[in-house]
């Protein structure tokens, strides 16, 4: 009688984590991670409401995208330490490299969306903010997701594990994020694609996430508890009360679309942080290393006999 695979060990030399966890800053990296997001998905939404007719929300979206962009290279920059290592990083242009493509990224992307914004604040020069309108939207969704592959690129394994759905994940956070700043910054009579938005990014979340748990294994524990738990709860919370919210009574109240918005923006918020501390745990945790590894030898092990 042959004999199973030896159980899966869960421990590594001297209980020390396997591999190093990032030494990225949490609230610089991951405002960085929502701040990208909301001005990606908020360019394309801008774009959008430029074609269909709805010049207040257009015009919100295209300065709040400017400033989420703006406050996310300085979020990036701070992590870094020095504003010379981000011009250092564009003396590189390495497409293997997420880092470096998001650098070249940000700075196209910086451009188009302050070129959309002043034209459509100053009403100066249409023709050329409907052309920086329109590359802003282009580059909009890679930049909204492009930081999910930097996130997967490494090794950190609530991370590298989900690779293929974070990407996901990050594009219906995004989508959430822009559609609640919509509902905040518009009228009325000019929400209704946000509205929409708004469940479009709710079900598309759930559906990424619940992807990304039955992928990690057990790896998926550490987006269920501590603090990236308690986060990832939140997220989903606010993101199905500001949907409820917009779909039901947006259209009526002001104030229920504001309050709609708010929680939409602030569920992305959890879910970036969410995401984030998922990564550390499963990086500073032994278990969450050799454990997934082990289970893999395992299973191969199992199939061959």
């Amino acid at each position: 009688m042959t004999s199973g695979p030896p159980a899966a060990r869960t421990d590594s030399y001297y209980g020390r984590p396997i591999i190093k966890a990032p030494s990225w800053a949490p609230h610089d990296i991951a405002g960085y991670f929502f701040l990208g997001g909301l001005a990606g998905a908020g360019s394309v939404l801008a774009a959008g409401a430029h074609l269909t007719g709805r010049p207040t929300t257009a015009k919100a979206l295209k300065v709040s995208s400017l400033a989420a962009v703006s406050l996310s290279a300085a979020a990036l920059i701070h992590d870094l330490g020095r504003p010379s290592r981000f011009p250092n990083m564009l003396r590189v242009f390495k497409p293997t490299s997420p880092m470096s493509m998001g650098s070249w990224l940000l700075s196209a992307y910086g451009p188009a969306a302050g070129a959309a914004a002043v034209t459509s604040v100053t009403g100066l020069l249409p023709r050329a903010g409907a052309s920086a309108t329109a590359a802003a939207a282009v580059l909009g969704p890679v930049l909204a997701t492009y930081t999910a592959v930097l996130a997967a690129d490494t090794a950190v394994p609530a991370w590298h594990g989900a690779h293929r759905e974070l990407p996901y994940l990050f594009a219906a956070s995004a989508t959430a994020a822009a559609s609640g700043m919509a509902l905040v910054t518009g009228p009325l009579r000019e929400n209704t694609p946000a509205r929409y938005g708004a469940v479009v990014a709710a079900v598309g979340e759930d559906a990424a996430f619940r992807a990304a748990e039955r992928r990690l294994g057990s790896v998926a524990v550490t987006y269920r508890e501590g603090r990236a738990g308690r986060l990832m709860r939140a997220a989903r919370a606010l993101t199905a009360a500001g949907t409820a919210g917009a779909v039901l009574f947006g259209h009526r109240s002001r104030t229920a679309a504001a309050t709609a918005g708010i929680a939409l923006l602030a569920g992305s918020v959890c879910t970036r942080f969410g995401v984030f501390a998922a990564g550390i745990a499963s990086a500073e945790d032994p278990a969450h290393t050799v454990g997934p590894q082990r289970e893999a030898v395992a299973r191969r092990t199992t199939l061959s006999q």
